[in-house]
């Protein structure tokens, strides 16, 4: 049990959290919730403010942490936009990270549809960006693959690791939540076999209520593993409990343990029970 609890220690150990605009106005000091240093996303859900986006940036940063603003393709007018967006975010809020997506609007609100379109504007170079995260779908991505192929999503993995090749980019793939590990390492260990080795970030939803997590797995796209929610929903003797990440957590760290080189780098939460509650429970892991 030791040394479980240790290959889980270390499986955790400087994992990054992803908060809303919304969300960090209620952490009154990022300092008295998170270790220091840790990357902390802020989505970018269509309809925020950019002014809310930036005011977090800067909170963030203010505190001693290190901000990484979502770029949804979809909901960026044009270049001349992204480019204001990523001088206010450098010179306001000293923002060098961004984890750069598709979006998830239905449709395009300007000229941008992709992640890599806006990876080939070369804005974010150009402002001296160190670290670009892109998104990863271990359990895939019905809206772009309809048919359920990996094609799209698969090629455009591939360009984004050749184009970290080329360059001097840093990128990461940072995924989906999943609530089941065998997804997960089929994935990584597939993109493994495609020549794909961009370091993973493996995103986990942290505990929540039940309700909470189904709706937002919902909303979000989320594949098979859900099944693992809506069968835990049918036991009623644990209906009413919070969902935490235990089970996913330590099938991943034992496997990682047992293959050093499986690339996951780092674990990404996604705080779906509040911010807090998810870095308690890392830190009850530590303690």
């Amino acid at each position: 049990m030791i040394m479980n609890e240790n290959i889980i220690k270390n499986f955790l150990t400087d994992y990054s959290i992803e908060v809303t605009p919304n969300a960090a106005t209620k952490i009154d000091n990022f300092a008295e919730v998170l270790p220091k240093n840790t990357r902390i996303y802020i989505a970018h859900i269509e309809g925020t403010p950019f002014e809310d986006m930036i005011t977090t940036a800067k909170k963030i940063n203010n505190e001693g942490f290190i901000p990484m603003p979502h770029f949804p393709a979809r909901i960026v007018k044009n270049k001349s936009t992204l480019e204001d967006w990523v001088s206010q975010y450098s010179h306001e809020a000293n923002v060098s990270e961004g984890l750069i997506i598709a979006g998830g609007a239905n449709k395009p609100y300007g000229d941008f549809d992709s992640s890599i379109q806006l990876i080939e504007t070369g804005i974010f170079d150009n402002a001296g960006f160190k670290r670009l995260h892109v998104a990863g779908h271990p359990e895939g991505n019905k809206d772009i693959d309809i048919d359920k192929s990996n094609k799209i999503v698969d090629k455009a993995l591939s360009w984004k690791n050749e184009f970290a090749k080329r360059t001097d980019a840093k990128m990461a793939i940072t995924t989906q939540f999943c609530f089941d590990s065998k997804p997960v390492i089929d994935w990584i260990n597939r993109l493994e076999n495609m020549g794909i080795d961009l370091p993973v970030h493996i995103g986990i939803a942290g505990p929540a209520k039940l309700q909470t997590l189904l709706r937002y797995s919902l909303e979000c796209g989320v594949g098979a593993s859900i099944k693992i929610l809506q069968k835990r929903a049918l036991d009623i003797t644990k209906l009413l409990m919070p969902y935490e990440p235990n089970s996913i957590v330590t099938q991943l760290a034992e496997y990682k343990s047992q293959n050093p080189n499986f690339n996951i780098e780092q674990v990404h939460f996604f705080p779906l029970g509040g911010t807090k509650t998810t870095a308690r429970w890392v830190e009850n892991i530590h303690n």
